[in-house]
This record gives C-alpha cells, structure tokens and sequence, in this order.
C-alpha cells in the first residue's frame, strides 16, 4: 500500500509539472503577444513621427528687396488700396535676379524663381502694408521658400542622387548652398502650419481650417447627442416598462453600436442634405451625421454607468418620500456622472477621428477660408488627412503625417480625460 501511495504521489507530481509548464508557456506566449504589438505599435508611431515632426518647421530665404516706386504706386498716392495692387511679382523677381546676375537665360531664371514659394509676392505686400514706409527703399525681408527647398534642407530630398531622379537639378541646388553659405537660408518653427488653411502648395498648406472645421462639427455634436443619449439611457433604464417594445428599443440601439460609420454618412446624406437640403461640406451637417453615430455609444455607457448604482440608493431615496423623478434626477444621476461623462468622452473621441461618414456628406471639398460659424463650408482634420494622402506632390507627405501626430495627440488627450475622470470620480459600493 505503501508503494501504491508513493506512486500516485509521484503521478500527480508529474501532472503538476506538466500543469506548471502549460501556465509558463502561456505566460510566455501573452509576454510575446504584449511585447509584439508594443513594438508594432512604436514602429508605427515612429514611422509617423520620422515622417511628420519636419512639417512642424520650415525654410525662408533672406534678399535685399527694393521696393520700386513706379511699380507699387507709381501715383505716388500712399493709398493703401493702391498699394494693394502693387506688381510685387516683378520686384521679387528683380530682387533675386540681382543676387544672382550671372543668371541671364529666360529658362534659367523661371527656374531660379522656383526657389521662393508662389505667396513670396503676397508676403511682400503684407510688408507694404505694415509698413507704407518702405516704399522706394530697400531692405532684407525674410520670405518662404519653395516646397523643394524646404525638402532639400531639412533632409527630405536626397543630394547623393542623380539629377534625374530628383526635383531640384545640380544649378538649383548650388544656388541653395550659395544662400546656406551666406547666412540667407534658416529653418524655423513654422506656425503657419496650425493657423494656415489647405493650399495648393505644400509649404503653404495648414490645419487651421481643418481644425475650426473639426471643433464646430465636435461642438454640434456633443450639443445635440449629450443632452439626447442620456434622456434616452435615464428613461430606457429608470422609467421604460419591461416590454417588448423597449426589448425591441434596446436591441436596435446595441445593433446601431456596431453599424459601420460609412452607413451613418448614407444616412445624413439621404436625410439632411437631400430630404432638409441643408448645405453640403458644411459642419453643421457633419455634427448631425456624428451625432446620429455617438448617440448609441453615449446611450451604452450611461445605461451601464446608472446600473451601477446600488438599488440602496433608489429604495434610501423612495424612504425620505422623493419622487421618482427627483430619485433619477437628485441621486442616480449625480452618481452616475462619472461614468457618463467617460462614455461620453470616448464617443467623441470616435467622432473625432472618423472619416467615412464626413466623405459621405461632401466634407472633402477643398477648403481655402478658416470657418468661423456652423454653416460655413469646412473641413475636418481626418478628412484634410485624406486629402493630402492623395496628393501626388512629395510635400504633403510630412504635412500628412504631422496631421497625423496632431490627430493622435488629441486622440490621447480625449482618452486620457477620459481614464482621469473615471478614475477621479469612480465610487466603490
């Protein structure tokens, strides 16, 4: 008996064993799992960064620029609206053409005028403007470079590379080192990039219009499917009685959770602009067609965030005599908060970053002015992301990803609200 007992001990010694060996192998194998995706998900991050953090500075040219008389106001007037008319187009083009006078081929000269960007003429009569002052004078201004040249001089652009295969060919690029050498080329932080709207060119397009467009789609949002979700979620869970109906109710609103975002763009397509003929591209109709998204989300989490409050709470409120409307008003929902406002936050951090439903309604026209009020025609940051993936100029590609970094920067933010808050306000029963 003693040897019987001895060897069902050694038997469950060895099961242990093998019991033990399965648990490390799937330790092991969810260590991987965790260290897998950590390093994809820095890959990833790190191939945005690399590609965007550039577009967070850019390149201007230094000239002495005389400001001719006879071609900003030849009347001599000092009017401002003469001023405004002025042919800067030809006194950027003297000014560069003095710098380099051994420049004298037609073909030559257009190219040595692709260094300075398209808006250097604009940026001059901004500085007349300012200062009505400089007129018939002469003096070093500072003005944007050309997206080539900003590639070139932050690295973008490859020198090590036949000419063939790069956009500046060898003259340009010795002219470019000519300004280096003199202290005429400097990189600084380019602010343009969130106050500047979408352009043509890449040295001149920002988020800025992008952003407004974003805040006043957000703010429809959030104005219109708060106050709703939890009106919804408050009756459905307090005051709805069990039926089928409100079964009915509640599946359709958990199915309307996992509808793809796509099918809400048809739906404020068919609903807003074709059946209430509100204006397409315009923020007003983007915070509708979020705000049909976000409502199920919001209506979830405040359904989960109002069960958890302990039925103490309702029967302790029902005790002292309080309606059932002050018991949802005064107790439940002040409880609740918490939780609610995480939900909340979260749906909006989807509405943030959604695409699809926002192509759907038009808001991927391309977008010159900053929009000021709801009905003005704008666009969002996922959307300008869009659009600059599908442009072929090589200078989108940093202004893409930096919107990138901008987009997941407030990503973070609205998530990291969102765990503060949870984790602030949370109550243990």
């Amino acid at each position: 008996m003693k040897h019987k007992g001895w060897q069902q001990s050694e038997s469950a010694a060895k099961r242990l064993k093998k019991r033990y060996r399965r648990e490390r192998r799937l330790k092991a194998a969810g260590i991987l799992a965790i260290g897998l995706a950590l390093g994809v998900l820095m890959l990833l991050l790190g191939s945005v960064i690399a590609r965007g953090y550039p577009a967070f500075m850019k390149t201007e040219i230094s000239l002495e620029v005389t400001f001719v008389q006879k071609l900003i106001d030849p009347r001599s007037t000092g009017e401002m609206a003469h001023l405004a008319k002025g042919k800067y187009g030809k006194v950027l083009r003297r000014a560069l053409f003095e710098y380099y006078p051994e420049v004298t081929e037609r073909a030559e000269r257009r190219k040595l005028t692709r260094l300075v960007s398209k808006a250097a003429r604009f940026e001059l009569r901004e500085m007349i403007l300012d200062h009505p002052e400089w007129v018939d004078t002469t003096q070093r201004v500072w003005l944007t470079a050309a997206s080539d040249v900003d590639m070139l001089t932050k690295g973008s652009m490859p020198r090590d590379v036949p000419e063939t295969e790069r956009r500046l060919n060898d003259r340009q690029v010795g002219w470019i080192d000519r300004l280096d050498a003199a202290g005429s080329l400097r990189t600084i932080f380019n602010f343009d990039f969130f106050t500047g709207s979408d352009s043509r060119e890449p040295e001149l397009a920002g988020i800025g219009g992008a952003l407004a467009g974003s805040f006043w789609t957000l703010l429809i949002t959030l104005v219109l499917a708060f106050p709703l979700g939890v009106a919804a979620a408050v009756y459905l869970q307090e005051f709805a009685p069990k039926n089928r109906f409100t079964d009915f109710v509640e599946v359709n609103i958990n199915n309307l959770a996992a509808v793809p975002s796509i099918v809400f763009g048809l739906l404020g397509l068919a609903i807003f602009i074709q059946v209430f003929e509100l204006p397409r591209s315009t923020a007003i109709v983007g915070g509708l067609t979020l705000m049909l998204m976000t409502l199920p989300t919001i209506i979830i989490a405040t359904r989960a965030a109002l069960a958890a409050v302990p039925p103490s709470i309702r029967e302790a409120a029902h005790g002292i005599g309080a309606s059932p409307v002050q018991v949802a008003s005064h107790h439940v929902l002040p409880l609740a908060l918490p939780g609610i406002m995480t939900g909340t936050i979260i749906g909006m951090a989807r509405a943030l970053g959604e695409t699809a439903p926002l192509l759907m309604i038009g808001m991927v026209a391309f977008i010159v002015d900053i929009p000021s009020a709801p009905f003005d025609s704008a666009t969002a940051l996922p959307v300008q992301i869009f659009l600059w993936a599908d442009s072929p100029e090589r200078g989108f590609d940093e202004k893409m990803s930096a919107a990138i970094i901008v987009l997941l920067a407030f990503l973070m933010i609205m998530n990291a609200l969102a765990v503060f808050l949870r984790r602030r306000f949370e109550t243990s029963w």
